[in-house]
């Protein structure tokens, strides 16, 4: 997930710092997405939610009242449309399952056939020991996926900047030819390249710090340019989440795309 927590004063000391040559550079400095403490809270917080003491997590947190990304309901529910059927869902770096549970209840069976969540394998552990059901499953890539369902549309939502090769991964993403690819919660900049920060995450939230992309928008679409069409783009579904502060300037935004594949006959 993307942990969208952007200072601005000066003297506090998390949000995302830095033009790191690589990733190497950065990770040296990091204390990663893979932390036990993470995966810890999370499981703990989405499991009050499994069982109906709480409503809604994000980033490891609960929330009182669930705030649905209707962006991208719009985006499943659309597609589920064009297709006349349910989807089959890939959610790349889906956690244990946080959007899953977070668009359930609103979109329903009629539009979700399964949802099936890529992840590290620490997290896939804990999703098959705690989570998984006939509707909810996990894997370690994209291929063990695939390999027992065939996906429809798949999901990248703040997961891509937190890859060491994202480029890698665009180009894989578009050579599966999925029917949809929806990028949801990415981080952009208005500059000519990339630029790598080091992203700190606040210690309320919980202690960890990881090298964060943020991409030139036109180098992350040419990816898709040649079998896909961009229906449209997404907006943050968080009121304040729009900027993103890099060394405390306005520098970041976030944003996704809703793409369509080209020899789709909508």
């Amino acid at each position: 997930m993307f942990k969208l927590f952007s200072p601005k004063r000066k003297d506090i000391q998390y949000g995302w710092f830095g033009n790191y040559a690589s990733w190497h550079e950065a990770a040296a400095s990091a204390g990663g997405y893979d932390s036990g403490n993470i995966l810890q809270k999370t499981k703990d917080a989405l499991l009050q939610v499994k069982n109906g003491t709480a409503v809604y997590e994000r980033d490891s947190v609960v929330f009182e009242h669930i705030e649905y990304p209707f962006p991208l309901i719009s985006c499943l529910l659309r597609s589920a449309a064009l297709l006349k059927r349910p989807l089959n869902i890939l959610d790349f770096g889906g956690s244990l399952g946080s959007t899953y549970y977070q668009v359930k209840d609103f979109v329903g069976t009629d539009c979700c056939a399964s949802w099936n969540i890529v992840e590290q394998e620490h997290y896939v552990n804990c999703g098959k020991a705690n989570f998984e059901d006939d509707h909810l499953k996990f894997y370690h890539s994209i291929d063990h996926c695939l390999l027992d369902t065939k996906i429809d549309l798949i999901l990248l939502s703040g997961s891509v900047q937190y890859m060491p090769a994202p480029h890698d991964l665009l180009k894989k993403v578009a050579a599966y030819n999925f029917g949809f690819i929806v990028f949801d919660r990415t981080a952009f900049h208005d500059g000519l390249y990339d630029r790598l920060t080091l992203q700190t995450v606040p210690p309320e939230i919980y202690e960890a710090s990881y090298p964060s992309w943020f991409f030139n928008k036109e180098g992350f679409l040419n990816h898709f340019k040649s079998n896909y069409n961009i229906i449209c783009e997404l907006p943050p579904f968080v009121e304040g989440e729009s900027v993103i502060s890099i060394d405390h300037q306005p520098l970041g935004y976030n944003k996704g795309f809703y793409l369509l594949n080209q020899s789709f006959n909508a």
